[in-house]
């Protein structure tokens, strides 16, 4: 009779509720380890601590955990980077020289460098993981920024010019970086100081950016 009780404990419940976050985190190591092609759903369920049939009882296939990955794991810190721009009373070139740093610090700190490598790598098997990335991740992060510098140019901060194609020239240096770093490092290339290289492009890429650049 006392076994009859644990589902209804307090922390019985609390672990049940835990579990979709303690997979996507596990899938998150998983898939950047492995790739997606590579990746088990052995591999993630045992990394999360629970057998492969209560993975099942949270996701369906290898593709709804990933796109919970993408949702709950690394759209977030967009959200969050877009909730401080947004809100940012500040000059461009302030809020710029602020934001791309950010960016910087997440691509530094994260696993998204080597998860970015597997989408570029596998899209052409697996589109879907490309949409995914794509929706919630590349098309928010340079829809922040282009917005960002279309409110710019509005207040006469900014040259005239597709804010679009000015946010891509902005951001492209990053994810060049990342990419190098997670292919030709490995194999012994010297890495580039992510944030360091970011300031730098931005010292060369303002001045002609801005209608009234520091002097």
């Amino acid at each position: 009779m006392t076994g009859a009780s644990v589902p209804s404990s307090p922390k019985w419940r609390r672990r049940a509720d835990a579990r979709p976050a303690e997979i996507v985190k596990a899938a998150y190591a998983v898939f950047a380890e492995k790739g997606f092609a590579a990746a088990r759903l052995d591999d993630i369920a045992k990394r999360a601590g629970i057998s492969k049939g209560a993975l099942y009882l949270y996701f369906e296939t290898k593709q709804d955990i990933f796109e919970a990955v993408v949702k709950d794991a690394v759209a977030p810190n967009i959200g969050a980077i877009e909730s401080f721009a947004l809100g940012f009373p500040g000059p461009f070139e302030q809020l710029i020289r602020m934001m791309i740093p950010q960016v910087a610090d997440l691509a530094n700190q994260s696993d998204m460098g080597k998860v970015i490598k597997m989408v570029i790598g596998e899209s052409g098997n697996f589109p879907e993981i490309a949409r995914i990335w794509h929706a919630d991740v590349i098309a928010k992060g340079i829809g922040l920024l282009t917005s960002v510098i279309a409110r710019a140019q509005e207040r006469g901060e900014v040259r005239p010019g597709d804010p679009r194609q000015h946010a891509l020239s902005i951001a492209s240096p990053l994810l060049v970086a990342v990419i190098f770093r997670e292919t030709f490092v490995p194999v012994g290339a010297k890495p580039f100081d992510i944030l360091c290289l970011m300031q730098q492009h931005l010292d060369n890429l303002l001045p002609g950016l801005l209608t009234s650049p520091r002097t």
